[in-house]
C-alpha cells in the first residue's frame, strides 16, 4: 500500500510507477503533488482513498486499471488540469466531490457498473457539455452537478428519475434526456 500522505505536497514529483504490488492508495498518497502530470494506476489497486491526488493542478491525464472499485471522496478534488479520466468497468462508487472543480474535464464515461455518486462529485467541472449516466446508477448525491455551468445535456439511461436522485442536479441546468440508449 501507498500509506497515507505518502508523497502529499512533492510538488517536484512528475512521475510516479505504482508497481502491481500495491492494492490501496491511502488517503492524501499524492495530495498536493502539483508537478505531476500523468498517473496510471495497475489493475491490482482496488481502493482510492479520500484525498489520493486532491489539488495535483498539473495532473491533465489519469487512467484507472481494472481493479479499482471505489473513487473515493475527494480523491482528484481541484486537479484543474485534468481533461481526460478512464474509469474502468470495476467501479462501482463514485465518492463524493471526487472530481470537484475539475475544470479542464472536457468529459468523462461512466461505465455501467457504477451503482453510486456521490454529494457533489462533478461540482464545479465548467468543462462538461455532455454527460451519458447508465441506468446502473440508483444513488446520486444532492449537487452533484452543481455548478457545471456549461453542462448543456444530461443523457439518463434510466426512463425517468430514481428516487434516490433527490437534489442531484443543484443549479445545473442542463437538458435531462431520459430514456437515453446508445445505438
Amino acid at each position: 500500500d501507498i500509506g497515507y500522505s505518502a508523497f502529499s505536497g512533492c510538488t517536484e514529483l512528475t512521475s510516479v510507477t505504482i508497481p502491481d504490488s500495491v492494492i490501496s492508495l491511502g488517503r492524501g498518497a499524492f495530495s498536493g503533488c502539483t508537478g505531476l502530470t500523468s498517473i496510471t494506476i495497475p489493475d491490482s489497486v482496488t481502493n482510492i482513498d479520500y484525498y489520493a491526488f486532491r489539488n495535483c493542478t498539473g495532473l491533465t491525464a489519469v487512467t484507472i486499471g481494472n481493479g479499482v472499485t471505489s473513487i473515493g471522496w475527494y480523491a482528484f478534488k481541484g486537479c484543474t488540469g485534468l481533461t481526460s479520466i478512464t474509469i474502468p468497468d470495476s467501479v462501482t462508487s463514485i465518492g463524493e466531490q471526487a472530481f470537484y472543480g475539475c475544470t479542464g474535464l472536457t468529459s468523462i464515461a461512466i461505465p455501467s457498473s457504477v451503482t453510486s455518486i456521490g454529494k457533489s462529485a462533478f461540482y464545479g467541472c465548467t468543462g462538461l457539455t455532455s454527460i451519458v449516466i447508465p441506468d446502473s446508477v440508483t444513488d446520486i448525491g444532492y449537487t452533484a452537478f452543481n455548478g457545471c455551468t456549461n453542462l448543456a445535456t444530461i443523457y439518463c439511461e434510466a426512463a425517468s428519475q430514481p428516487s434516490g436522485w433527490f437534489g442531484w442536479k443543484g443549479d445545473c441546468t442542463a437538458q435531462v434526456i431520459w430514456g437515453h440508449k446508445d445505438s
